[in-house]
């Protein structure tokens, strides 16, 4: 075979691709992997990773505080040397990465690919052929077109800053303003956020959000709301934000944390006929796009699913199963066993990685209280398992039960939502009867086993206050 010649070519190498190449790979399929950057994409290289990698040792000090006057002296964070720490264990993973694809089999080519037809990727010039081409080119910040917009940062900058600021403000009432917000309040930066609606996170329970707003207030954070900046200049105070209202904003250091936007531009999309929108690349209840055999995964389709990791991990291996199913032997296999099965998301947990978190799962309180045949019950698991979940007294969950007591949906605000809403999420996708949830074991005096004993009661319809 031609080495220019693939079953499968992959544009690009988060866990959109990878995944599924490994699957494929190990079916005997020929596959590459292109990509620009660095291997493994904005996740593991400058997201995810990194961002909880940082947020340790603020976490730990978070759990610390929670004791009160128990902790004499709560310990600082050298970001010097946290930073260090990450550089050395963050910077080299690409290259772990790309070593075991290659020792694996998979093909990594370097560079921009541009769709030529419905099989062929150029990469600088040279062509590289498929019979199925996966397009997972993920998203990248978007930029707030303003007068000096060019002052700005975005959330990877300020994951390599060498010195902390002594100001800095987020841009946007997101998820990564709020999550990058509480690590430089811990850091004893003034720190604030503008936003231009009247709310933050308006994805998620409102009145958790707010106990989180109030939180950061508490440790110094000013939250400016409905206000929408038109101008940034460098003036001898330093950076200055204004607004056509009078809005004056004087700080050291800006993130536009306003969004992200999908990498649909310089790839060939409209050459090959490719359809998309704003939010990304159009697919099918397959994941195929417009054209057939070009299939897309992960940050850059256009869907109503939350655009996060483990979303994108789980159509990658879907895709992959798919690309089985298509390219078998219909002789060898009859057409019934090869009927290919539309992609079905189980309940997707997400998380806003503060201090404290905010976890949601399945159907929330908001489509709870619209309907009739739910119950929304509030669980204040910190308050009743107080030494168990370390002193957080103010952390707790509210469940949403139908009419069977069974679990579907739940939001939680606590440190450990995080993992909590692991558990949860099994719950409601193994469709778990408060019976099958008391018929287990879990260690104890955990955190988690309180949480699940107390969830058990509820769903065997006992409302307790321990």
């Amino acid at each position: 075979m031609n080495n220019k010649h693939y079953d499968v070519i992959y544009i690009g190498s988060g866990h959109a691709a990878w995944h599924g190449a490994l699957i494929l790979n190990q079916m005997k399929k020929r596959v590459a992997i292109i990509e620009k950057d660095k291997i493994a994409g904005t996740c593991t290289n400058y997201g995810c990773n990194p961002k909880i990698l940082l947020e340790g040792p603020f976490e730990a000090i978070e759990s610390l505080k929670h004791y009160g006057d128990i902790v004499d002296t709560l310990p600082q964070v050298n970001w010097s040397k946290l930073m260090d720490y990450k550089r050395e264990t963050i910077n080299p993973m690409h290259e772990g990465l790309e070593q075991i694809f290659k020792d694996q089999g998979i093909d990594i080519i370097k560079g921009e690919g541009l769709l030529k037809d419905a099989h062929t990727v150029s990469v600088d010039g040279t062509e590289y052929h498929a019979k199925f081409i996966v397009l997972a080119t993920g998203q990248r910040s978007h930029i707030l077109d303003i007068e000096g917009k060019e002052l700005m940062h975005n959330s990877t900058d300020f994951m390599e800053l060498d010195t902390f600021p002594e100001s800095i403000t987020f841009l946007g009432g997101g998820y990564i303003s709020i999550e990058f917000a509480s690590i430089a309040a811990k850091m004893g930066s003034e720190v604030s956020v503008i936003g231009h609606s009247d709310t933050v996170l308006k994805q998620y329970h409102q009145p958790y959000v707010q106990k989180l707003v109030k939180k950061l207030e508490g440790e110094g954070v000013t939250f400016h709301l409905n206000i929408d900046v038109n101008k940034l200049e460098q003036t001898e105070d330093g950076l200055k934000f204004t607004d056509d209202k009078g809005f004056e904003l004087y700080t050291d250091y800006v993130v536009d944390a306003t969004g992200r936007v999908p990498n649909v531009e310089g790839i060939g999309l409209e050459q090959v006929g490719v359809d998309y929108d704003k939010h990304g690349i159009k697919v099918n209840k397959f994941m195929q796009t417009s054209v057939p055999n070009i299939y897309a995964s992960g940050d850059v389709v256009s869907k109503k699913t939350p655009k996060l990791t483990p979303t994108a991990t789980f159509e990658s291996n879907y895709i992959a199963l798919n690309i089985l199913g298509n390219d078998a032997d219909k002789k060898k296999f009859p057409l019934k066993a090869l009927k290919l099965l539309p992609i079905k998301y189980p309940a997707i947990p997400n998380v806003v990685y503060s201090l404290p978190r905010i976890a949601h799962v399945g159907m929330t309180v908001e489509e709870a209280e619209r309907k009739s045949g739910y119950k929304v019950k509030t669980i204040k698991f910190g308050e009743q398992l107080e030494f168990q979940y370390k002193h957080e007294r103010d952390a707790e969950m509210k469940i949403i039960l139908d009419g069977r007591n069974r679990l579907k949906g739940a939001v939680i605000y606590g440190s450990a939502a995080d993992d909590l809403i692991n558990i949860l999420t099994l719950i409601i996708n193994k469709k778990m009867s408060g019976r099958e949830v008391n018929k287990m074991i879990f260690a104890f005096p955990s955190a988690s086993s309180g949480v699940i004993q107390l969830l058990g009661m509820h769903m065997m319809g006992v409302d307790i206050d321990l």
